[in-house]
């Protein structure tokens, strides 16, 4: 899955001479938390977000004033980008320009590890120069609702079958159970084993429970495998 597959192609954008408070009611109305700021010929400038907007002086939220060596410490510049970013009344002096963008390619694993590591709930996705659709935290989650189908409750797989795939389903992993710590009866899973981590515990739970035609998942963690399950 790229990002053309999950993008917002409906683009609500500002531009650079866009007042501070259309800016904020666009971001109310349209329910987002932050947009692309364009030029009129369609050049990306930059990303206006909430964040850039919380410290303001019509609502009292901007920084408050600093101690007297804090001052002292503070450059000039950094005092008058702090003072611009509080009292300016246009978008182009409070966005963000260190914009992270994207390709209409770009694999949805990589877009998710950029937001990430960049600390950024959404990125534009250029084609030739020109911003032709976003992709969001919110974007990435849709896509996990209508991409990720449920695994079926029940399927026409025996036992043996599902016992197989569920050994399948943990091999390499440095936490999986021996096989014969693994027993399936009716469809239903049964681990045993020595007594492991929560994290390890869970780790072999959901590995059986992705397993097609598996209908439930008991642990036994600390037991020996029961001879009355299906082998």
């Amino acid at each position: 899955m790229r990002a053309s597959d999950i993008m917002t192609t409906s683009i609500i954008s500002a531009t650079p001479d866009m007042t501070i408070r259309h800016a904020a009611g666009m971001m109310v109305f349209a329910g987002i938390s932050g947009m692309p700021v364009i030029d009129e010929s369609g050049r990306l400038l930059g990303m206006v977000t909430e964040g850039d907007l919380m410290h303001r002086a019509e609502i009292g939220t901007g920084v408050k004033q600093r101690s007297w060596w804090l001052e002292l410490a503070a450059s000039t510049t950094e005092l008058a980008s702090q003072y611009v970013k509080e009292h300016s009344r246009k978008v182009r002096d409070v966005m963000s320009t260190d914009v992270s963008t994207v390709t209409e390619t770009c694999p949805v694993a990589d877009i998710a590890e950029l937001l990430d590591r960049r600390r950024i709930k959404r990125v534009p996705v250029m084609r030739d120069g020109k911003v032709v659709g976003v992709v969001s935290r919110a974007n990435l989650i849709r896509a996990l609702v209508t991409m990720a189908p449920e695994v079926p409750a029940t399927g026409e797989s025996g036992d043996n079958a599902i016992r197989e795939d569920v050994l399948s389903a943990m091999k390499d992993h440095p936490w999986a159970l021996a096989r014969e710590n693994v027993t399936v009866e009716n469809g239903t899973v049964h681990l045993w084993g020595p007594v492991v981590r929560p994290e390890e515990a869970n780790a072999i739970r959901v590995a059986a429970e992705n397993v097609p035609g598996v209908k439930d998942v008991r642990t036994h963690f600390g037991l020996p495998p029961s001879d009355q399950a299906s082998r």
